[in-house]
């Protein structure tokens, strides 16, 4: 899988020498959806069809349509006067994009019920403490999204993988769990990891 989901910034001064490298590394929240977003398509059997919900910010942040593009899905039907917004179409498989607030990042109609997702972006390589706490509120906040939100069917809480949302991620599993809420890990790689009782 390409690599493409990863933004590198140079770090504002108040942040050089905070991350590894030169460059910060930015998972931001529109990656996060768009890799969950294959992630199910890929996963749930029967799934054909998924929904993604960023808002005007998240799109300046990321290309979304060229990343779609670049796996093969093309703009079918275009949704208002937003240039990224529409449906996009690869063979059966249908992503709709729009920027309708609160539907929820991530939606999809299974055989099984709704699964719903949350996401949240960050930092994957840096050390900064502000950047970290970001992190770690950024899988709160999420958490904390679904847990206001009527429950049908599944609920994920999904952020990017870095060593300091692995530890809380496994710390929060067994509570979050009983409130039937998931958590899943993003890498940079656009792999996700399902956090349970036996992730090490």
């Amino acid at each position: 899988m390409p690599n493409d989901l990863i933004v590198e910034l140079d770090p504002p001064p108040n942040r050089h020498g905070k991350c590894t490298g030169e460059k910060e590394r930015h998972l931001t929240e529109a990656a996060v959806m768009l890799a969950y977003g294959m992630h199910l398509l890929r996963t749930v059997p029967g799934l054909k069809r998924v929904e993604l919900h960023p808002d005007g910010e998240h799109a300046k942040r990321f290309k979304i349509a060229q990343w779609l593009s670049a796996r093969g899905f093309s703009l079918k039907e275009s949704h208002g006067s937003t240039a990224w917004c529409g449906t996009y179409v690869s063979d059966e498989q249908v992503i709709v994009v729009t920027s309708i607030p609160g539907k929820g990042d991530v939606v999809a109609a299974t055989s099984n019920g709704y699964i719903l997702a949350e996401c949240k972006g960050g930092i994957v390589n840096t050390r900064h403490s502000g950047q970290v706490s970001r992190l770690r509120k950024g899988l709160c906040e999420a958490v904390g999204l679904l847990m206001a939100t009527e429950q049908n069917g599944r609920q994920v809480a999904v952020v990017p993988y870095t060593e300091t949302t692995l530890k809380l991620a496994k710390r929060m599993a067994p509570r979050v769990r009983n409130a039937g809420i998931e958590i899943a890990l993003v890498d940079e790689n656009g792999q996700v990891v399902d956090i349970g009782d036996n992730v090490q």
